[in-house]
């Protein structure tokens, strides 16, 4: 049987966002999940995001983090940011023939945030529970954008996947191993530099996504912990309306060391929901040549900086689950 067990290189995973770039290779040994390889790189103030010369920072320092991160292979699976991705709930619409596609964009076209054309919009949608179906869109120019990025970066793009599924594949990956967790329904809480990202799903099963603009800057007093709350709760609502007679059995957080401990179980204990902490740093085994840093300024500090996994300020997360997807 010893035999049989292969090591495994996972792609590397790409989380382009506005204000970063974070990259992270995984790989197993049949055992358990190591982190090859990691990086990031923080947006400069000058620099607007989204523009020629953000794509052309993004670019150049996707080269330098390849070149000296010691990442193997050029594969990646990427994803873009929670703001260009349109996410839904719906019911599957009736249809007389077997391809839903045209009928479930019918009924998003209005609510898209760009210009509701089928040809310039990149739609996938999941068949969840319940005669339920989750559908993500993004612009297609957008996209486009991002797959110029890494073609001009020399690598090899396998897919491109969506946060609300890379947050999933963590949860299965490191704290979903145990049979009672195959029916489990948890909600994941990604609080993130940026946003706050919710997910439910019932094991690998992903049932209910959504992006909530505040950040765990923003979390400075109780005020700004209700009003997080507040929206949570309302994304609980929605699931409970969706989903009827299916618990929610409890919240994970999966922000990492990013977020005080103490804001978690505040906002747990405001949800009157058990709670656990999901670290995805502390599921993982650090291979001694990994240069997985906080940052990176130049060429030189990105070979000599090691990871530090205590007091890590960085949510590596979705980088980490698109990896591993």
């Amino acid at each position: 049987m010893l035999g049989l067990i292969k090591n495994q290189t996972y792609s590397i995973g790409v989380d382009v966002r506005h204000d970063s770039i974070k990259l992270a290779q995984l790989g197993s040994n049949g055992h358990g999940i190591t982190v090859l390889a990691g990086n990031r790189k923080q947006r400069p103030d000058d620099i607007e995001p989204g523009s020629s010369d953000w794509q052309r920072w993004a670019i150049e320092n996707i080269h330098l983090l390849t070149a000296y991160g010691d990442f193997r292979g050029k594969e990646v699976i990427a994803a873009v940011p929670e703001t260009d991705v349109f996410i839904d709930h719906i019911k599957m619409p009736k249809t007389k023939d077997s391809k839903p596609h045209d009928a479930i964009f019918a009924k998003i076209k209005q609510k898209l945030p760009f210009e509701p054309l089928e040809e310039n919009t990149l739609m996938k949608y999941i068949e969840t529970e319940q005669d339920n179906v989750l559908v993500m869109a993004s612009d297609r120019n957008i996209i486009d954008r991002h797959l110029a990025i890494y073609e001009k970066a020399s690598l090899s793009l396998k897919s491109i996947c969506v946060w609300p599924i890379a947050l999933t594949n963590c949860y299965v990956k490191f704290f979903g191993r145990r049979k009672s967790d195959l029916e489990a329904i948890v909600m994941l809480i990604c609080i993130e530099e940026n946003c706050t990202n919710v997910v439910i799903c019932r094991h690998s099963n992903l049932l209910f996504a959504h992006s909530i603009a505040m950040s765990f800057n923003q979390l400075v007093d109780e005020q700004t912990v209700s009003r997080l709350v507040m929206e949570i709760t309302g994304c609980k609502r929605q699931f409970n309306m969706m989903y009827r007679n299916a618990p929610i059995e409890r919240v994970i957080f999966l922000s990492g060391q990013s977020v005080d401990k103490s804001t978690c179980a505040t906002i747990a204990k405001q949800l009157e929901m058990p709670a656990q902490i999901g670290d995805c740093l502390a599921a993982v085994e650090i291979a001694k040549s990994c240069r997985l840093s906080r940052d990176i300024e130049h060429d030189k500090e990105c070979m000599d900086e090691k990871f530090e996994r205590r007091d890590c300020p960085v949510n590596w997360t979705i980088t980490f689950g698109l990896s591993l997807s």
